[in-house]
């Protein structure tokens, strides 16, 4: 049997709601066996962090949300319906440090791919979550990824293929795995995007290469300097400083990716500072 992932200790309750009720036990909540969701993977989704002064970014994880959906052929979520679920979420609640899940699924359906039948399930869910580490280990994971497939740049719920690649990554002591696409070009991590530093300039593989476009990869491109091109694992490994971002991680130095060890990393830190104070400024850039 394969092995089970115990349950973590927590400081933020999860807590649940489902297609408008909040439910006081998240094992009371329920969706049905013939969600689409379920059966086929037929859903989008977004994570984003929560702090003391509240849920960051929301509005562009919505954005993000339609554009999932659209490509996914379910139609738009109502936004002020996940916002109000936010709010009773997080209502009493002291974190500070934690993440919403929104899963939106096409809903009842048959037990195949042909469309499924609606309406639609919604599901948000407030979670503990742990502060990243400083620095990450990462590996090349021997997959690839299509940027000419139908779910590529699509946060979908059909997330089995990162699952695989994060456990080959932890199998061997790394905490994120990278994918290169089937150009043989860096794409991205399983739930990070990849900025590599050469002297003084920062580049990120553009859209194209088949990567999400990370919210945290969006305001770094805003906010700083970043030049978008293709990049071979070569180049990669040849950088001077090479570092990921995502909702959890914000901007966060690599140490080691396959064989290659990285020294210090100032270009990465004064972008993680800049990305510090410029979020913590403003709660929904």
């Amino acid at each position: 049997m394969p092995p089970t992932t115990a349950q973590p200790t927590r400081t933020t309750p999860l807590r649940v709601w489902v297609n408008g009720q909040l439910y006081a036990d998240p094992e009371q909540a329920r969706v049905g066996v013939t969600d689409h969701g379920l059966v086929v993977g037929d859903g989008v989704f977004e994570a984003l962090k929560v702090t003391a002064a509240g849920p960051f970014a929301l509005q562009r994880h919505l954005d993000r949300l339609n554009r999932s959906s659209v490509a996914m052929g379910l139609p738009a979520p109502d936004h002020g319906l996940i916002r109000d679920a936010v709010g009773q979420l997080l209502e009493g609640q002291s974190i500070e440090l934690a993440k919403i899940r929104i899963t939106y699924t096409g809903g009842r359906g048959p037990l195949g791919s042909q469309a499924a039948y609606g309406p639609q399930t919604l599901v948000v869910a407030l979670d503990d979550a742990q502060p990243a580490a400083d620095v990450a280990r990462v590996v090349t994971a021997p997959w690839s990824r299509n940027e000419h497939g139908a779910l590529a740049g699509v946060k979908s719920t059909s997330y089995a293929e990162n699952v695989r690649v994060l456990a080959y990554a932890a199998e061997r002591g790394a905490s994120e795995g990278l994918l290169l696409n089937t150009a043989g070009n860096v794409c991205e991590g399983t739930g990070s995007n990849v900025f590599c530093v050469f002297g003084g300039t920062v580049v990120t593989p553009p859209l194209s290469a088949g990567a999400l476009a990370g919210i945290t990869r969006d305001l770094v491109l805003e906010w700083c300097e970043v030049e978008e091109r293709d990049l071979t694992l070569a180049e990669a490994l040849a950088a001077d400083e090479v570092f990921l971002t995502s909702s959890i991680r914000d901007v966060q130095p690599v140490e080691r990716w396959d064989d290659t060890t990285f020294g210090p990393s100032p270009v990465s830190s004064r972008i993680a500072r800049t990305f510090a104070d410029r979020s913590g400024a403003d709660l929904d850039p």
